[in-house]
């Protein structure tokens, strides 16, 4: 079997709720353990052989899939955790879209712009924070919206769990991203 470019692994609940981005080999470790409760995807990720059984004369392997559910009641409710901010998450929420002159632009040309000032108390957070091109961050400059009389195109939102999967922007599978994808927010902007 052929080894993927897209070698990571997408962990999920028994509820089908993503964890974590794992490798193969860990997810070998749940097969081996047990504790795989169903997988998903278009076929096999890999297929990983292990040691020798010399009484019955063959070779232990474990294929594995690129969507593993671990058996169990997840420890915490994960759609209670607001997913970790960054820049590049914020960028591809927002369509690499300026929140107020509504151009697309490179990454590299967009910023971070807070809604509410940062040296007002507006904090770094998924609910204050826009992409704006440079050109719009410097003419809003230190004031709110409404105050530089520049409205939001767009409002922000806080990602869901399987919009960062998505956002986090790893290389993935066409199914697993698919699957992610089939199960985003209606109102979600990656659709």
């Amino acid at each position: 079997m052929p080894t993927d470019s897209h070698s990571h692994v997408l962990q999920l609940d028994i509820q089908g709720t993503p964890q974590a981005w794992i490798s193969p080999e860990q997810a070998a470790v749940h097969h081996a353990t047990g504790s795989v409760a169903w997988v998903d995807g278009a076929g096999p990720l890999r297929l990983l052989r292990g040691g020798w059984n010399v009484a019955a004369g063959r070779q232990s392997q474990i294929e594995v899939y690129p969507i593993i559910a671990l058996a169990g009641a997840p420890r915490i409710n994960l759609f209670d955790v607001v997913p970790a901010f960054s820049k590049r998450k914020l960028l591809r929420r927002d369509r690499l879209t300026c929140a107020y002159c509504g151009q697309r632009f490179e990454e590299r040309e967009l910023q971070c712009e807070h809604i509410l000032p940062e040296s007002r108390g507006g904090p770094w957070s998924w609910m204050n924070l826009v992409a704006a091109c440079a050109a719009c961050n410097g003419r809003k400059a230190d004031r709110t919206p409404e105050e530089a009389g520049m409205p939001l195109l767009y409002l922000p939102y806080v990602p869901s769990r399987f919009e960062d999967f998505l956002l986090q922007g790893r290389h993935i599978r066409a199914d697993v991203h698919d699957w992610l994808a089939s199960r985003l927010p209606k109102g979600s902007r990656l659709h």
